[in-house]
């Protein structure tokens, strides 16, 4: 008999926790409690004083980011991105060289970021040379010269042909060899050239894809990216061993960057633009490089494959 009443017991107590675990309510998934990459760009810009544009795609798996990613938006020198493809277009159809030659002028040098401007002038140098110094130090001169040579009107027809067509050069830095577009009152608002986020990833996406020009054409112009000089936004504090392919632009309120992080979660390409901002500073560390910088993060982690 009292073997059977400890049976018993023992088979009351297993009945009861195993009605416990069945009406307990199972733990929340961290999944489910944790911020969504929408919720998380949204707080990290809540109280950012500007306007930000976005767009990001992982090139390994297709998963994207957008807000406002096909708004158009000014530039600045990341239009230096599209003219430097139609470069590379018109040196594969025999247009230009790069070899091509161009003498240094107080009447061609422009002030503003790069080099060439403190060069003497009658100093010569050769479209090669220019088109890098365009990319790699957003030399405001290299800009300009490679403009006289292939106009602006030729990048506009390249990027439309890619199907591009947010994206127009409208004009030189700090005026002169006006394009077509620059005609349109609405364009005249944008400056030196007008995109958006989703145009400038896709002609990331195709440099990376060597759809652009040719595959050897791609890959220089993706190795000119990769040598680009200022690292204050998407590129800033990356390791040596995540290589960024990028071309930055600021523009008195307005920072914007665009690149591809090649990180081991995926190549991650995005286009940032912050306008609108209260002060103008030309610093590193100013409240646009940082934000660009942020939101780079968030999106790395958050198309993570």
């Amino acid at each position: 008999m009292k073997k059977l009443f400890v049976a018993l017991a023992f088979l009351s107590i297993a009945m009861s926790v195993s009605a416990q675990r069945l009406t307990r309510p199972a733990p929340a998934s961290p999944v489910a409690t944790s911020a969504t990459l929408d919720e998380k760009i949204k707080e990290a810009i809540a109280d950012f004083r500007g306007k930000v544009w976005i767009y990001a795609k992982n090139l390994d798996t297709g998963k994207e980011y957008a807000l406002r990613a096909d708004e158009q938006v000014r530039t600045a020198s990341t239009i230096k991105l599209p003219i430097m493809t139609e470069v590379y277009r018109q040196i594969e159809e025999g247009k230009v060289a790069w070899t091509d030659q161009f003498e240094l002028t107080k009447q061609n040098k422009t002030g503003g970021s790069g080099i060439l401007f403190e060069f003497t002038d009658g100093t010569k140098i050769d479209l090669k040379t220019a088109t890098t110094l365009m990319i790699v130090q957003s030399d405001n001169t290299a800009t300009n010269l490679v403009l006289d040579r292939i106009s602006s009107n030729a990048v506009n027809d390249h990027m439309a042909k890619l199907g591009l067509k947010d994206t127009l050069s409208l004009r030189k830095i700090g005026g002169g060899g006006d394009a077509k577009a620059y005609d349109e009152p609405l364009n005249k608002l944008f400056g030196i050239g007008r995109s958006s986020p989703r145009d400038m990833v896709k002609l990331l996406e195709m440099l990376e894809r060597g759809e652009v020009v040719s595959k050897a054409a791609s890959a220089e112009m993706i190795a000119i990216l990769k040598r680009q000089q200022y690292k204050d936004g998407i590129g800033r504090n990356a390791l040596d061993t995540v290589p960024v392919a990028s071309k930055s632009g600021s523009l008195d309120r307005l920072r914007s960057d665009v690149g591809i992080v090649y990180s081991r979660r995926g190549r991650i390409a995005m286009a940032i633009t912050v306008d609108d901002m209260p002060v103008v500073q030309y610093v590193m560390d100013d409240m646009g490089n940082e934000m660009i910088w942020r939101l780079s993060q968030i999106l790395q982690e958050g198309l993570a494959k």
